[in-house]
């Protein structure tokens, strides 16, 4: 399957991968991105420069919040899919700076829902998160557990974008995924997240903030395995007939919840691990508790995708670990 497709967010880490690889498949890429300064724009920019070099890839830089802004996008690109990154991403962030994630996921989503309303595509795909899950224990993860307790605003937010989107799905019929990542890693990767932080401080000899005393579990996910989830996807729009009794589709709406995640949680001290192997240098750990509105453990039960798609490629954490590490080196010089 190949045709136009519209990414939001498309210089962003995910984003950025994910036109790639559309890109090398055939499809002619409208990236859409706000080069916002939550974090360095020097990374999104090297980001944007690699697809600017590459044939069928167009760019817009806009806020996705401003009005009619994205619809009058899909009225001249007519894409036939969506598939919507952007966001303001950082649970601890979020605790910080509330308005922008009211602004980036809830306008700004809604601006992405407004267009496919007035543009239908043959699929509309959204990014949720596995905080959504909140305060849940059991484990795995499985899409049709509750999601009703988040412990952060930014999970909140996803949350919200979730009935947002089933809502509209339900009103105008526009076929809708919404897919749960599970801390995504890779090359590329942004600086807010652990592996970049970590990776740096250790190199630089510099101690790192170890939370919940290195008690914490999390479902690392290669960037390549997530981009392959979504690519398969794309062409799996839900209908009327699910799949089996793992099925988290609506039955009033073509709406679906799908987990995106390696499906085998990591210690966060055999992660540590990774990256020292990988750098050949030794941490310095400085033992901290749990931060506000983290959980100690995350794991997506992989069940559904795998009977939507068949099974992903599950990258080892020590492999994933030392291509991150390759490119850092590569791209700080160190």
């Amino acid at each position: 399957m190949t045709g136009k497709v519209l990414i939001t967010g498309a210089a962003g880490f995910i984003g950025f991968h994910l036109a790639r690889r559309m890109l090398a498949d055939g499809w002619q890429v409208t990236g859409l991105d706000g080069m916002t300064a939550y974090y360095d724009p020097a990374l999104k920019q090297a980001r944007l420069d690699i697809l600017q070099g590459q044939p069928g890839f167009a760019f817009h830089q806009a806020m996705l919040e401003a009005e009619g802004g994205l619809t009058t996008l899909a009225a001249a690109v007519r894409p036939d899919v969506i598939i919507h990154l952007a966001a303001q991403a950082g649970v601890r962030y979020s605790i910080d700076a509330p308005r922008s994630y009211v602004q980036s996921n809830l306008i700004g989503t809604h601006e992405v829902l407004e267009a496919a309303r007035a543009h239908p595509p043959r699929h509309l795909l959204m990014a949720s998160t596995s905080s959504a899950y909140g305060a849940n224990t059991k484990m795995p993860y499985t899409e049709t557990d509750r999601a009703t307790h988040p412990m952060s605003f930014y999970a909140a937010t996803k949350i919200a974008n979730e009935a947002m989107a089933h809502s509209y799905a339900h009103l105008f019929g526009v076929p809708t995924t919404m897919f749960r990542f599970f801390t995504v890693y890779g090359t590329w990767g942004r600086p807010d997240m652990a592996l970049f932080k970590f990776t740096k401080a250790i190199l630089n000899n510099e101690p790192i903030d170890v939370y919940n005393h290195g008690n914490m579990q999390r479902d690392f996910t290669y960037i390549e395995d997530l981009v392959e989830g979504i690519t398969r996807l794309v062409a799996t729009p839900p209908g009327t007939d699910p799949v089996g009794p793992m099925d988290s589709l609506s039955p009033v709406a073509p709406y679906r919840v799908v987990n995106i995640g390696n499906g085998a949680p990591v210690q966060l001290t055999d992660f540590i691990a990774a990256i020292e192997a990988a750098t050949g240098r030794t941490a310095t750990r400085n033992l901290m508790p749990m931060q506000p509105g983290d959980v100690p453990a995350t794991w997506a039960d992989a069940a559904l995708i795998t009977a939507l798609v068949g099974p992903l490629p599950r990258t080892d954490i020590r492999d994933g670990v030392a291509r991150f590490v390759d490119w850092y080196r590569g791209w700080n010089g160190n």
